[in-house]
C-alpha cells in the first residue's frame, strides 16, 4: 500500500472528537474535511457573536447567536455532504462526556479558549488512552502539542500561565498603568455598583471632610427609592474620583516619591443638568436586547477608536449608569463583567479614563479599552488556519502510529534561522507532574486554622483543576460532590467544609495523607500535610503553600487580577527568550536524570483560543543529545 493510500485509509477510518469551534476550530472542521476523515464529532458550548465573523470563516451574520458547533457541521457538509459530522451545543465538563465517551475516538483534537478546559480534556484523554493533540493561537504566534499517554508528556506536566496579577495597594491607591485603571473600573467600581452591593471594598474609604456629614456616612452605593438617578450618578462620580483621591493624598509618606493625583468632582466637568443636554434616556434606542443599550448614541459618540476627554467621558460615565437604571434595573445586583456587553465596556472605559486623568495616566480609547478589559489579543485568520492544518498533519501521524516522526510546531512572528514555523521533538513524561505520573504534592497549612472549605476551594478546586471532588482521609470520607447524595450525606459536608482540619471526623494534622480524587476525569492524587503556623500575608496571601504543583508565578502579594492584553505585549515582542542552562529529555534522548525546560507564557483570551508560547528559541537549543 503507497502512502497516499495508506493516509486515505487511516483518515477515512478513524473517529475524531473536535473540542471547540471558534477560530482554531472552524478552519479545523474544513480541513479534516477535505483532508479525507469522514467521522467527526464536534463540542462547543459558544454561540456565534458579531466579533467571530472576521475570522470564522463557516459563519455569517444571519448566524449570529446560534451554536458554533451546529453551524460549523452544517456549513462544511454543504461541500462535503457524504460524510458524518455530528455536533454537540454543550459544555465539554458536563457529565455526559465523561471517560466512556471518550473512548470511541481514535485521537482528540483541542481547540479550547480556557486552560481550565484545556486540564479538564487532558486527565480524560489520559483515563481514556487516546491521544491528544493540542494548539492555541496569539496574534501571530501559535503552537501545536502532541500528547500521548506514557509516551510523551501530558498537558499538564508543564508550568502553565496564570493570569496575570496585580497587588491590591496599587489597583487602589497608587495606580501607573491604564491596565490598573480598568482592573479598578471592572473589577472594583463596576462590581459594587451592579453586581453585589455587600461585597466590601476599598471604594467605601471616605475623606475626613466627608465623614463629617451624618449624611454622608451613609452607605454611598445605596441609592434611595426617591432619589433622582443623576444625582445619586453625581454622588458615585464625586464620591471615588473626588472624596477617596483627597483621602488618598492624605497620606504625605504615600506621595513622597509619586506624583500626587487630582481630585476631580462633577462639578467641574459637568453641566448643570445633563437631562436639558442629552434628552431623557426614556428615548435611547434599546431596540435588540439588554447588551446592545448604549450610551454613545445619546452623545453623538461614533467611532469607538475616537480618544474621548475627560468631559466626554464624565458624560459617558453618568449616562451609561443612568441606563443600567432606567432600562436594565432588574439585573442590577447580579451583574459581572462581560466584553459584550456595550454599555458595561462603555462604563468601564469612561470610568478609567477619569481615574487615569486624576493620576496622570494617558487616556485610551473604547475600542482600546475593551481590549484590555476584556483580555484580547486580537486574532489572526491565517495563524489559525496554519495551526490548523499543522493539527491534521500531526493527527494523521498518530493514527498511524508514526511516534518517531511527532513534532511539537512553533508559529513565529519573525523568522528564525529562515524559519517561520519551528518544529520540536516532543518530550518524554515529567516524572514529577502529579497528573500523569501520580506524584504526591505537598501542602503546607495551618491545620488548626485553616477550614476545609479552604482546602476545597483554593486548592482542589481552583489549583488542581478538579469538578466533583472527593476528599478521603484515611478510610474517612471528609467531603464528597455529586447528584445521588443523600440529604443526611450532604448536611454532613457541608459541616465538614465549616471546620478547621484538626477538627474534622478524622483530624487532619502533620503528617497526614489526604487522597483527593475527581471520579469525572478518573484522577486521583496524593496530598501531604504539613502544619505550618505561620504565612507571610503579602507573598502567601492564601495562607497555604501546594508544592509540587506546577504553576507560572505570580505577583506577590494580596491582588485582583486578570489577564490583559498589555502583559501578552510585553512577552511577545521578547522574540529572543530567556538564556537557560538545563535541558529536558527528547524521547530520543533518554538519561537517567530529569531535566525541566522552561516556557515563555502569553495568555490571551479572546472568546476563540488561548495558548501558552513555549521559547522555540530556547527549545531549539536541545536538540543535541544530553551528554
Amino acid at each position: 500500500m503507497d502512502t497516499q493510500q495508506q493516509k486515505q485509509s487511516v483518515t477515512q477510518g478513524a473517529k475524531v472528537l473536535m473540542v471547540g469551534a471558534g477560530g482554531i476550530g472552524c478552519e479545523l472542521l474544513k480541513t479534516l474535511a477535505l483532508s479525507g476523515f469522514h467521522d467527526i464529532h464536534i463540542i462547543d458550548m459558544d454561540t456565534i457573536e458579531v466579533s467571530n465573523l472576521n475570522r470564522q470563516f463557516l459563519f455569517r451574520r444571519s448566524h449570529v447567536g446560534q451554536s458554533k458547533a451546529k453551524v460549523a457541521r452544517d456549513a462544511v457538509l454543504r461541500f462535503r455532504p457524504h460524510i458524518k459530522i455530528k455536533s454537540y451545543h454543550a459544555n465539554v465538563k458536563n457529565p455526559e462526556f465523561d471517560v466512556d465517551f471518550f473512548k470511541q475516538f481514535d485521537v482528540v483534537l483541542n481547540g479550547l479558549d480556557n486552560l481550565d478546559a484545556r486540564r479538564h480534556v487532558n486527565r480524560l484523554c489520559l483515563a481514556a488512552d487516546v491521544p491528544l493533540v493540542e494548539s492555541g493561537t496569539t496574534g501571530f504566534l501559535g503552537q501545536v502539542t502532541v500528547h500521548v499517554k506514557g509516551k510523551t508528556e501530558c498537558y499538564e506536566c508543564q508550568t502553565k500561565p496564570t493570569p496575570k496579577t496585580y497587588p491590591v495597594c496599587t489597583i487602589t491607591s497608587t495606580p501607573t498603568k491604564f491596565v490598573h485603571c480598568i482592573v479598578w473600573a471592572k473589577d472594583l467600581l463596576f462590581a459594587k455598583l451592579f453586581g453585589d452591593k455587600n461585597q466590601d471594598n476599598d471604594l467605601n474609604v471616605r475623606a475626613n471632610k466627608a465623614a463629617s456629614s451624618s449624611k454622608e456616612t451613609e452607605d454611598v452605593f445605596e441609592r434611595a427609592e426617591d432619589e433622582d438617578i443623576e444625582q445619586y450618578g453625581r454622588k458615585i462620580y464625586d464620591h471615588v474620583f473626588g472624596y477617596n483621591i483627597e483621602a488618598a493624598l492624605a497620606n504625605e509618606e504615600t506621595w513622597k516619591n509619586r506624583k500626587r493625583p487630582r481630585p476631580i468632582y462633577s462639578k467641574e466637568v459637568l453641566p448643570e443638568s445633563l437631562t436639558q443636554k442629552n434628552g431623557s434616556t426614556q428615548n435611547c434606542s434599546a431596540t435588540d436586547s439588554d447588551s446592545t443599550v448604549s450610551a454613545m448614541p445619546l452623545l453623538g459618540l461614533k467611532n469607538p477608536q475616537e480618544l474621548w476627554g475627560l468631559t466626554q467621558n464624565s458624560l459617558v460615565f453618568i449616562e451609561a449608569l443612568k441606563l443600567f437604571f432606567a432600562k436594565r434595573k432588574k439585573e442590577i445586583g447580579h451583574l459581572t463583567f462581560d466584553k459584550d456587553d456595550q454599555l458595561a465596556v462603555e462604563f468601564v472605559t469612561a470610568a478609567a479614563n477619569i481615574r487615569a486623568e486624576s493620576f496622570g495616566i494617558p487616556l485610551h480609547s473604547l475600542f482600546e479599552a475593551k481590549g484590555i478589559a476584556g483580555n484580547i489579543v486580537h486574532a489572526v485568520a491565517t495563524t489559525n488556519a496554519i495551526v490548523a492544518g499543522l493539527i491534521v498533519i500531526e493527527a494523521i501521524k498518530v493514527l498511524k502510529k508514526d511516534a518517531d516522526k511527532y513534532r511539537m510546531t512553533y508559529c513565529l512572528e519573525h523568522p528564525s534561522r529562515k524559519m517561520l514555523l519551528m518544529p520540536v521533538e516532543p518530550f518524554e513524561p515529567n516524572p514529577s507532574c502529579y497528573v500523569c505520573s501520580k506524584t504526591p504534592l505537598v501542602l503546607e497549612i495551618n491545620t488548626q486554622k485553616s477550614k476545609l472549605r479552604d482546602l476545597v476551594d483554593k486548592i482542589v478546586k481552583a489549583k488542581l483543576g478538579m469538578n466533583l471532588p472527593l476528599i478521603m482521609h484515611g478510610a474517612s470520607l471528609l467531603y464528597e460532590v455529586g447528584d445521588d447524595l443523600d440529604d443526611i450525606m450532604v448536611a454532613n459536608y457541608n459541616a465538614n467544609l465549616e471546620k478547621s482540619l484538626s477538627e474534622l471526623p478524622s483530624p487532619v494534622i502533620n503528617g497526614s495523607t489526604l487522597t483527593v480524587e475527581d471520579l469525572q476525569q478518573e484522577l486521583s492524587c496524593k496530598i501531604n500535610v504539613k502544619h505550618r503556623e505561620e504565612f507571610d500575608e503579602e507573598k502567601e496571601p492564601e495562607g497555604m503553600v501546594l508544592s509540587g504543583w506546577t504553576q507560572f508565578s505570580a505577583t506577590n502579594g494580596e491582588s485582583a487580577s486578570t489577564s490583559n492584553n498589555e502583559s501578552a505585549v510585553d512577552v511577545t515582542e521578547n522574540s529572543s527568550g530567556p538564556e537557560i542552562a538545563c535541558k529536558k529529555r527528547r524521547l530520543s534522548e533518554i538519561q537517567p536524570e530529569n531535566h525541566k525546560r522552561e516556557t515563555e507564557n502569553v495568555e490571551s483570551e479572546d472568546d476563540d483560543d488561548l495558548m501558552e508560547i513555549e521559547n522555540p528559541m530556547t527549545l531549539s537549543k536541545k536538540k543535541k543529545r544530553v551528554a
